[in-house]
């Protein structure tokens, strides 16, 4: 299948890239992604149901969505290597939706949200993707991973409450105020399925540690008859066999209260998919189609719900896990589905010993790896402007609603977009001191060696740019050893520049080459100062101007070649 639709003054091309690679389909590429497609769907299983019961529907709704989405994501996708199903993006929305709206009103969200997808990858809108600024984005990660662990304490303690309430603060109130009811067997049972989580990667990576804390959660729990909670005396186990086709019932006075909930599913199923799509381009050195992968996952989220399923996305960790199992090509993702589907059909019975403890342990992890919080120390060494959207994206995400966030969230951000461009004009007298000034950073009158390439930076480097800096050095082996970044000419910069500039930092690191920047002016200067940046690329590697990055060239050229002389000799 591939389809050409035009979009403005281009053509938006969209084509699966599983056709791609059957073209040179061979069979060392299939027994690869056959291990990895079974490494990933015993990986999804206890996601898909913590997942699903994290969002207020069964077990059995996660595991549907990981079938069915996870298949048409990775069939028809622009990634070589994605993995789709459900994610913790949607625990709190989802789990809102049905408690305004039902299981009808989630549905039907979901089904709007695979529309505006479509629409998306048509229009070439998946772009807009890239205009969220980074303190929104780590804001409402934050947020969303704080209530996804808020939602799993009672299972983890083993608490006797009443209906729990969906809102942050309501929902601490009731925990805390049974707190008395606390049942040691869960936690007992909880305690050791997270040890046995974080401990296991620390001596094989090959086996998930959460496969095994599932494993030993619900053999303890069997045979040791454990009164805690399982899938068995909450839900009544997971059925066997294949998940039921049925049309949502269209309620169309709906459709208005619903539509702010659809853009948010939309925009959080957008974002996280492509970021996915990203990390995984950076395991496997591929790179994906972002409108083709919007198209699969709109198509992926209006065929979820007709199979009892919730939204659907890229999800990173198991797309990781499925780059570092040696997958090769989509057909990896369709094993995992079909891996899930084989369980379904025939162990799903044993489903009903899992404990509600183990799979809360699984979320906590899940919470912890989500929420960026390493990205946090760094904001704070922002502006304060920086940190006040960063700050209210997050309040608003637990204290009050997802949308409200993403919407406050990026309205702030684009009044501060707005007043960092304002500032980058200016109007000032030619002198003679300015000509003088300004003779160190032309480079008409200075040799560039040829172990060095320059690139600049012309504009403001801010949110919805910085993707052009990594488009430009996607194949860092055309470069030599020393990258120079010219910044005279860029006349601002935000937290999602200086993130772009920290992540080709780190790759020429690991490729075993140098980062200099140079020229930098007033506003960009004193942010790479404020944030701490110079630390992180080191003092000697940021230069005044590009003679003197010339010269810092210089001297780590020479530097190479005594090491050269050195390696020879021994």
């Amino acid at each position: 299948m591939s389809v050409s639709v035009p979009s403005n003054d281009k053509e938006v091309k969209i084509r699966p890239k599983l056709l791609t690679c059957l073209k040179t389909y061979t069979r060392q590429d299939f027994t690869a992604d056959l291990i990895a497609g079974l490494t990933v769907g015993l990986v999804a299983l206890p996601l898909a149901m913590a997942f699903g019961i994290a969002s207020g529907v069964t077990p059995q709704a996660g595991i549907y969505t990981a079938v069915v989405a996870g298949f048409i994501i990775s069939a028809l996708g622009g990634s070589r290597v994605q993995i789709g199903g459900p994610t913790g993006a949607f625990v709190v929305i989802v789990a809102g939706i049905i408690g305004k709206f039902g299981l009808g009103g989630l549905y039907m969200v979901t089904l709007m949200a695979g529309i505006l997808l479509i629409v998306m990858a048509i229009t070439g809108l998946g772009a807009a993707v890239k205009f969220i600024p980074r303190p929104v984005t780590i804001g409402f990660t934050n947020g969303i991973a704080l209530l996804i662990a808020s939602t799993q304490i009672k299972d983890f303690l083993g608490l006797t409450t009443p209906s729990v309430p969906s809102e942050f603060l309501p929902r601490m109130r009731v925990l805390a105020e049974h707190i008395r009811t606390i049942n040691p067997s869960p936690i007992l049972l909880g305690a050791g399925s997270l040890a046995v989580i974080l401990l296991i990667p620390q001596f094989t990576k090959k086996i998930p540690g959460s496969i095994i804390a599932l494993l030993l959660g619900t053999v303890a729990a069997a045979l040791l008859h454990l009164p805690v909670a399982t899938i068995g005396s909450k839900f009544g186990g997971i059925p066997l066999g294949l998940p039921k086709f049925a049309i949502p019932t269209f309620q169309p006075e709906l459709i208005l209260p619903l539509l702010p909930s659809a853009f948010t599913v939309a925009f959080l199923a957008a974002i996280e998919s492509l970021l996915s799509a990203v990390v995984a381009d950076s395991m496997s050195g591929d790179k994906h189609d972002s409108n083709t992968e919007l198209m699969a996952q709109g198509i992926a989220n209006l065929a979820s719900p007709l199979f009892g399923g919730i939204p659907a996305t890229g999800a990173i960790a198991r797309t990781a896990t499925n780059v570092r199992s040696g997958a090769k090509t989509p057909v990896a993702g369709i094993v995992h589905a079909l891996t899930l589907l084989f369980i379904l059909m025939v162990a799903a019975p044993l489903a009903r010993f899992i404990p509600l403890g183990t799979l809360a342990a699984v979320l906590f992890v899940v919470a912890y790896n989500m929420g960026e919080w390493r990205g946090i120390p760094s904001i704070l060494k922002l502006s304060r402007a920086d940190i006040a959207v960063w700050l209210a994206t997050f309040a608003l995400t637990v204290f009050a609603d997802l949308t409200v966030a993403v919407e406050v969230g990026v309205g702030l951000a684009s009044l501060l977009y707005i007043h960092r461009i304002s500032q980058t004009t200016t109007v000032t007298r030619v002198t003679e001191e300015y000509i003088e000034n300004a003779r160190p950073h032309i480079l008409q009158d200075k040799e560039v060696p040829p172990y060095v390439a320059i690139l600049r930076i012309h504009g403001p480097f801010l949110f919805g740019t910085t993707d052009k800096l990594g488009e430009e050095t996607s194949d860092l082996s055309l470069f030599p050893r020393v990258i120079v970044l010219r910044l005279r000419n860029m006349t601002a910069i935000d937290a999602t520049g200086l993130h772009a500039l920290e992540v080709l930092s780190d790759r020429l690191k690991k490729a075993g080459k140098t980062l200099l920047l140079c020229g930098a002016r007033d506003q960009p200067a004193q942010f790479l100062e404020q944030s701490e940046f110079r630390e992180h690329i080191g003092r000697n590697n940021i230069q005044p101007h590009v003679e003197a990055a010339l010269e810092r060239a210089k001297e780590i050229g020479e530097g190479l070649e005594r090491e050269g002389q050195e390696f020879v000799r021994g």
